[in-house]
């Protein structure tokens, strides 16, 4: 029987959403991934890794639990916390690990990893399943190695069982591990905001945001594609012009590309401040305010940025900037952010 839940109409995850309000457990319900029918096909490879109820909690529970951290101090929930659309806290600039120790970069969103082809800001992963490696493994975040995770987890008094239901396995081993987090973070849809009832629905927009949206098509569409928002490259749109995070460059090698981060995806922007990589901006104004006169010239700087020598950025008035961020604001999934499916249960 459903409490309290409310009417989610549309897509194709009606059965994921009304699962997550309900207050008992239907075992013929249908659980599993369920694309949004105006989003593109997942690059996940769901057909080796399909989507179980039992498979998601063990994820979740593995998501919330610092085990897998060094000292059993840092969990994954601690840079990716759903009140911010599984980003990062504004209460620091960049994401805090281990032993209280600051990255260099900030963590960005998981919603919609289901969609992307490339993660973290310098692209180094090109598959979800691995995503959680650089971090259990990284001397800052975790702290920790995959073999070590997996003794204690081997060790646990109640993962051994939640393995066997979930993959039938009497052993513990980290694909399984990974495939138990893939299947969490996977279901991270975000697409029934404001905007999304306006594409699905018809439900109107203000006069001030549809301005917005006009101008978001003319001004930031180019780089924020689709219904993503992001078109997965990585560009350089100048931040500086000294880089001690050399972003792709890291991973590519290739001095051209030296300074260039991902495009990060615009859903549920308004709520995942500070902004950048680097966390250079603390709100959205701050972040037009960049690109309308403030960009800084460098040998990677894109050329969409540029007229001949002469950086010219994306000029704007301040009544545009205004519309724009209005827009901006209608990409928040308040469902999203406050789902019980994602709440960690403990």
């Amino acid at each position: 029987m459903i409490k309290n839940c409310r009417k989610y109409l549309t897509f194709g995850w009606v059965l994921l959403l009304l699962y997550a309000c309900s207050d008992t457990e239907d075992p013929d319900k249908p659980f599993g991934f369920e694309k949004p029918e105006h989003f593109p096909e997942p690059t996940y490879t769901f057909e080796n890794n399909p989507v179980t109820k039992a498979g998601f909690e063990l994820g979740k529970k593995l998501f919330f639990d610092p085990m897998l951290s060094r000292d059993n101090s840092v969990s994954c929930n601690n840079c990716h916390q759903q009140s911010r659309a599984f980003a990062d806290t504004p209460l620091h600039a960049t994401s805090i690990g281990i032993d209280n120790q600051f990255g260099i970069r900030n963590a960005p969103s998981m919603a919609n990893t289901a969609f992307m082809q490339e993660f973290f800001w310098d692209g180094g992963v090109t598959h979800l399943d691995f995503v959680p490696i650089n971090a259990i493994e990284s001397d800052i975040e975790m702290g920790e190695s995959l073999a070590n995770v997996v003794e204690k987890l081997n060790n646990d008094d109640e993962y051994p069982a939640l393995f066997q239901a979930a993959f039938g396995v009497s052993e513990i081993t980290s694909p399984f591990m990974l495939h138990a987090l893939s299947q969490f973070t996977a279901m991270m849809v975000s697409a029934n905001s404001t905007y999304d009832k306006y594409v699905l629905e018809g439900q109107p927009l203000t006069e001030l945001e549809i301005a917005g949206m006009n101008l978001f098509q003319q001004k930031c569409a180019a780089c924020h594609q689709g219904e993503l928002f992001t078109d997965f490259s990585h560009r350089n749109n100048g931040i500086s012009s000294v880089f001690g995070d050399e972003g792709r460059a890291t991973i590519t090698e290739d001095p051209s590309d030296i300074g260039k981060f991902r495009v990060p995806s615009l859903r549920n922007v308004e709520i995942t401040a500070p902004y950048m990589h680097n966390a250079r901006f603390n709100t959205l104004e701050e972040v037009l305010d960049h690109y309308d006169g403030n960009m800084v010239d460098s040998p990677s700087l894109d050329p969409m940025f540029k007229n001949g020598d002469e950086v010219v950025g994306i000029p704007m008035t301040e009544e545009e900037k205004a519309q724009i961020i209005a827009f901006l604001k209608t990409l928040t999934d308040h469902d999203f952010i406050s789902n019980p499916l994602f709440r960690n249960n403990d």
